[in-house]
């Protein structure tokens, strides 16, 4: 049983569409596929390729790949003669919304309420809001990583938004004189873009704040994608896990930077902008969020710039918190706490083959073992890899190839 259907969950449903030997069930709460719909900017795109679709790198013959669905879609040469290999992101969760529509055990709107395990018959039981009841003697766990909310503004009054839910609330923030966009990533990045775009029209003013020390780029060189790789995991893995946790921070730079060219546009435009004038934007680097304060329509937000060991204030009409994604524990599991590894840091202790329980093969884990699986953890190209191993975890045979090395480079002498 799948608890929670983001991509990779998804995708595990897709490969296990046709083994036979498998039964198996999809729960979802929502009641469609939904993936970050809130970020569909115009030209937004993924920041992998289309082989890092649900399917291909595992089974590149498989009827769920994005090539299959731009096939049926009628749009396979227009891509072709596109000559980008990164889809759209408001394509590629059509592709997803396609292949989930074509599959017999995914199951939406069901949200899971409890989940228990009966000794003598070997199973875990999954109850339902709607009282359904269901028996597994496997669980893998997709429930994804929620908005992140900084807590300087949790519980904080007026209409403060996550990145999340942009677009739904793009057009009343630029109705407002001021705007500050707090964050480091891609999304925050993509919104002051955006933002930015169009602050002749509106005359706000734009400010874009981060705690990093610069706006860094994501670094996609060859050699450094080589750690997405079953080596490196091998590697990340046996390292103390102390040792994991200090790289997890020093790797953020590898998964949640911004594309380079995104930033080569924001100054562009910036440039641009500014022939006619001053444009009225600020971006402030070094600058972690420690305070926040509502009152009669306006935020008041204190900052520490970390460099210069120096607080200082700023004053905006519009908050957008684009400070990105964090996993959360599932209340439903608490019944089975017992059962489930937990590390020093009071994290999911996650095997080599993805499993946290006791038994090492019974309840499996999707994206959220970047302090035990490193940077693979949330890269989609890494899903079908990570869903084959699973597959030969439960089948007790290799169904899916399962790659041992793919590096050239060598992680440990």
């Amino acid at each position: 049983m799948g608890i929670g259907l983001g991509p990779f969950n998804l995708g595990l449903a897709c490969l296990t569409e046709p083994i036979a030997e498998l039964d198996g069930v999809f729960l979802e709460s929502k009641p469609s596929f939904e993936w970050h719909a809130g970020m569909f900017l115009e030209g937004a795109r993924l920041q992998t390729p289309f082989l890092s679709d649900l399917v291909t790198l595992a089974d590149p013959t498989s009827p769920y790949s994005f090539l299959n669905y731009l096939k049926e879609r009628g749009r396979l040469y227009s891509f072709y003669i596109r000559e980008n290999f990164y889809p759209l992101r408001v394509e590629y969760d059509d592709y997803c919304r396609w292949a989930a529509s074509q599959l017999s055990s995914v199951r939406f709107g069901t949200s899971v309420t409890e989940v228990t395990y009966e000794d003598e018959e070997g199973v875990y039981v999954v109850r339902t809001r709607d009282g359904d009841v269901h028996r597994a003697c496997h669980l893998v766990l997709g429930t994804g990583t929620p908005p992140y909310v900084p807590e300087p503004c949790r519980g904080l009054a007026g209409d403060v938004i996550h990145n999340s839910r942009y677009l739904d609330h793009k057009r009343r923030l630029q109705a407002k004189e001021s705007i500050t966009v707090v964050g480091s990533g891609q999304s925050a990045a993509e919104i002051y873009h955006d933002l930015l775009g169009e602050i002749d029209i509106h005359g706000y003013q734009l400010n874009w704040v981060t705690r990093s020390p610069r706006f860094f780029p994501l670094e996609y060189t060859k050699l450094t994608l080589e750690m997405t790789s079953p080596e490196y995991i091998d590697y990340f893995h046996a390292l103390p896990e102390r040792t994991r946790y200090r790289l997890t921070e020093q790797h953020k730079g590898l998964y949640k930077g911004i594309d380079g060219d995104l930033i080569d546009a924001i100054f562009d435009l910036l440039y641009q902008k500014s022939l006619g004038g001053p444009v009225p934007t600020r971006l402030l680097t070094n600058s972690a969020l420690i305070e926040a304060r509502y009152e009669d329509g306006t935020y008041t937000l204190g900052f520490r710039q970390e460099e210069q060991e120096m607080d200082y204030e700023l004053r905006s009409q519009g908050l957008v918190l684009a400070t990105g994604y964090r996993y959360t524990e599932p209340e439903f599991l608490k019944p089975i706490r017992d059962r489930l590894h937990y590390d020093e840091h009071g994290n999911f202790d996650v095997a080599r083959n993805y499993a946290v329980d006791i038994t090492g093969r019974g309840v499996f884990l999707q994206n959220a073992g970047v302090h035990t699986h490193s940077i693979t953890s949330p890269d989609l190209g890494m899903g079908a890899y990570r869903n084959s191993y699973i597959i030969r975890e439960l089948l007790g045979t290799e169904y899916y190839p399962v790659e041992k090395t793919i590096a050239f480079q060598e992680f440990s002498p």
